[in-house]
């Protein structure tokens, strides 16, 4: 099981959502920003430096929610979720294909990787 970190990024009233690129695994999926933990690296530790990797910004990490463990074809993941606020920095994509800044109730409409599915579910509860 592979552990993975993921961000719900505010800017302001909305959320960032990431479009996977078309070479990675789930290609063109929705996912929140984030990625495996490394080697004694904790897991706020880890978002952090994943979503700087990744998007070239700085967040500030409020709550966490309920992790989620999925099993797709040819890996299980424990996907562990939380919620932050951006700080600062350009956004920039380094990996994804595409980035939206949605409302809340605007995250249904996207077409999301399955293990994220559970934690926007969580989400419009918060």
């Amino acid at each position: 099981m592979i552990p993975v970190t993921c961000a719900l990024i505010h800017f302001g009233t909305k959320v960032l959502a990431v479009q996977r690129s078309e070479t990675m695994k789930l290609p063109l999926k929705w996912e929140f920003a984030g990625g495996k933990i490394e080697a004694g690296e904790s897991d706020i530790d880890c978002v952090k430096r994943e979503v700087f990797e990744e998007l070239n910004i700085h967040i500030e990490v409020k709550q966490r929610l309920t992790p989620v463990i999925h099993t797709y074809p040819d890996f299980k993941i424990n996907l562990i979720p939380f919620v932050a606020d951006y700080v600062s920095g350009d956004l920039k994509l380094k990996e994804h294909a595409d980035y939206v800044l949605c409302e809340k109730d605007e995250l249904r409409n996207l077409d999301w990787a399955e293990a994220d599915i559970p934690i926007v579910a969580e989400y419009m509860k918060y």
